[in-house]
């Protein structure tokens, strides 16, 4: 489980106590487009890619269909972690669940 490892490490650059079950879960689901190196970062700067991450992450999985307080998750998130030139797409998720309190619908706790 090198990989989770390395994505654990990622989490932990924005979250000091991460859930390695919420990280488990997000890699479970996303493995196929982190394989997948155009698709496995986030680019905070292109309006269609968030609209996606809107539509088949928060709407879709998490179950969020306020509009405002989507798009107040993705500013937040966008904006913690602005200072990484690679937004990797499982940590963006994981914020995002984190930001918009949604981890136990995710890891069922």
């Amino acid at each position: 489980m090198a990989d989770l490892e390395k994505y654990i490490t990622d989490v932990a650059k924005y979250d000091d106590t991460v859930n390695e079950k919420l990280v488990e879960v997000l890699y479970g689901s996303l493995a196929g487009v982190l394989a997948q190196q155009d698709a496995a970062n986030v680019s905070c700067s292109d309006e269609d890619e968030l609209a996606t991450v809107k539509r088949n992450f928060i709407e879709a999985k998490l179950g969020i269909t306020d509009e405002e307080k989507a798009e107040e998750a993705l500013k937040a998130v966008c904006e913690m972690m602005k200072g990484d030139n690679t937004k990797n797409r499982l940590t963006f998720y994981y914020l995002l669940t984190q930001e918009l309190r949604c981890i136990g619908k995710m890891t069922g706790e």
